[in-house]
C-alpha cells in the first residue's frame, strides 16, 4: 500500500507541474521574432509597430516624449478593429 500510495503521489504530483508549466508557457510565449509587438531600429532612426505595420521616423523624438503620432495611430487601429 505505501508503495502505489507513493506512485499515485508521485503520479498526481507530476501532472500539477505539468499544468503549472504549461500556464507559465502560455502566458510568457516563445519570445521568437514573430511575438514582437514594436521595433526601435536605432541606425535607420525607426520605430516600427507590428501591430498596425507602420513605422515613425526620428525615433529620439519618440523616446524624449513625443507620442503624439504613436498614441493616434495605435487609437484610430483600436477604433477601427472594434468596429469590425
Amino acid at each position: 500500500m505505501a508503495v502505489l500510495r507513493a506512485r499515485l503521489f508521485a503520479k498526481a504530483e507530476e501532472e500539477r507541474r505539468a499544468a503549472i508549466d504549461a500556464d507559465r508557457r502560455a502566458q510568457v510565449g516563445s519570445g521568437e521574432r514573430a511575438e514582437k509587438i514594436r521595433t526601435y531600429n536605432f541606425p535607420q532612426d525607426r520605430i516600427t509597430d507590428h501591430r498596425i505595420n507602420m513605422s515613425w521616423h526620428h525615433i529620439d523624438e519618440i523616446l524624449d516624449g513625443n507620442l503624439d503620432p504613436v498614441i493616434h495611430a495605435l487609437k484610430t487601429w483600436e477604433r477601427s478593429q472594434k468596429s469590425q
